[in-house]
């Protein structure tokens, strides 16, 4: 069965519901994949870095936190490029090429033998990452009918927050029994299933047959775009900061086992997914009031965070409400940039994704930068309070600015294509 063009309406409700399962398989998969990292951190450290573990743990824990900014960095790099070049492909065929890409990327990251190698094979793994939410967002959003964009889109990154309740935590246990290598294939094995999935599922959608490479980077061009970015970028770093080395923040301030970190990822993901659930419902709404409320959670989950790290429930209630915000902001900040790229609709669904691994990269790498510094495990919380500070100064600035152009009479350009009044 084929999806025609005005909309979803002669499929079932069942496959549709079936069709967005398999795209959100594919967001827990990525969770997987790239959340991972940060609860076996240690593990990839000691087996990766044997020789700098030995001298310092803290050091060796950081050097190993490039291996999360690698990530993230080829996030960045490969959303824009493959969401434009490939922007014309039917949906269908692209998302499935995505999948393999990951399967086969996880696995070279699995069982390649030095840091260096293990480093390259996490960035080109991470590719496919923004392509795939950016291209199963629109294909969600076209499935849910009229009304209902963010909530699609945070149907699809509902895979990515029940990963950190569900497949972060256990695959963590996992990898701290039987190594982490082995960790990393099962998550491979998420990906070849959730390629069987889509294969079945998921219905024809043809590509934008008007869309070229010109005319989606053309949203480069607008200034509201590189504030929505801005605001991913310096925003989410708040939640990087301090999930990057949230094992041994576990462990060294807190002084909980080892065992005991699947249970504060599971505490993140639980707040990461109701988060994600809210913020898309909000988003509905009103993308500038959510933006602020959310922001205005998250600042003071990281002070809660930062003051109650050392006892085990201080720490497990400051985690939920950063991942819960965090998560909130997600689908928020992607209707932002679809509303002002305008018809660059598939390269602004895929940028969220570059902006928050800059979030990702930045997060992991100043907290990394504080703790080789000998500032402890608590200053990255407070190197993510001032990031998130910095990203609702952009929120803030980048509406104000539309409320100015407004009063001037120059129309505010949203996804639809329509001209709209700033929201009140």
């Amino acid at each position: 069965m084929t999806l025609p063009d005005d909309g979803p309406t002669t499929l079932s409700p069942a496959r549709i519901r079936f069709a967005l399962l398999a795209l959100a398989l594919g967001g827990f998969a990525i969770g997987s994949t790239e959340f991972v990292a940060m609860g076996l951190l240690p593990n990839i450290a000691y087996d990766l870095l044997p020789d700098l573990y030995a001298q310092s743990s803290a050091d060796a824990n950081a050097n190993a936190g490039w291996i999360i900014s690698a990530y993230a960095l080829g996030v960045v790099v490969g959303a824009p490029t493959i969401a434009a070049a490939a922007a014309r492909w039917p949906r269908k065929r692209l998302l499935l090429t995505l999948l393999a890409a990951f399967t086969l990327g996880t696995i070279a990251s699995a069982v390649l033998p030095s840091f260096e190698l293990v480093l390259i094979a996490r960035f080109i793994s991470a590719l496919p990452h923004g392509a795939y939410f950016g291209i199963a967002s629109l294909v969600a959003a076209s499935l849910m009918g009229p009304g209902k964009r963010a909530r699609g889109v945070a149907l699809v990154l509902s895979g990515l927050t029940i990963a950190n309740v569900i497949g972060v935590p256990a695959i963590t246990w996992l990898g701290q029994l039987a190594g982490w290598r082995v960790a990393y294939l099962a998550v491979a094995a998420i990906f070849a299933l959730t390629f069987v999935a889509v294969l079945i599922a998921v219905p024809w959608q043809a590509g934008d047959p008007g869309a070229t490479m010109k005319r989606e980077l053309k949203a480069f061009t607008r200034a509201q775009v590189w504030f929505a970015l801005g605001i991913g970028a310096v925003g989410f770093g708040g939640l990087f900061a301090v999930y990057s080395y949230v094992a041994p923040l576990a462990t060294d301030v807190t002084g909980l086992p080892e065992e005991f970190v699947p249970f504060v990822l599971v505490a993140i993901g639980v707040g990461m997914t109701v988060g994600n659930l809210v913020g898309g419902r909000l988003a509905d709404w009103s993308v500038r009031r959510s933006m602020y409320l959310f922001f205005a959670v998250l600042a003071g989950a990281l002070v809660l965070l930062g003051f109650t790290a050392s006892s085990p429930y201080g720490l497990l209630a400051g985690v939920l409400l950063v991942g819960a915000a965090s998560a909130a902001l997600s689908p928020t900040i992607q209707a932002r940039l679809m509303d002002v790229a305008r018809d660059s609709q598939s390269i602004a669904a895929a940028l969220n994704h570059s902006a928050l691994n800059i979030g990702n990269s930045l997060g992991a790498l100043l907290g990394g930068i504080a703790i080789a510094g000998g500032l402890g495990y608590v200053a990255p919380i407070w190197i993510g309070l001032v990031l998130t500070l910095a990203g609702a100064l952009l929120a803030v600035t980048s509406f104000a600015l539309d409320r100015s152009r407004a009063r001037r009479g120059v129309a505010v350009p949203y996804a639809t294509g329509a001209m709209h009044a700033v929201e009140s």
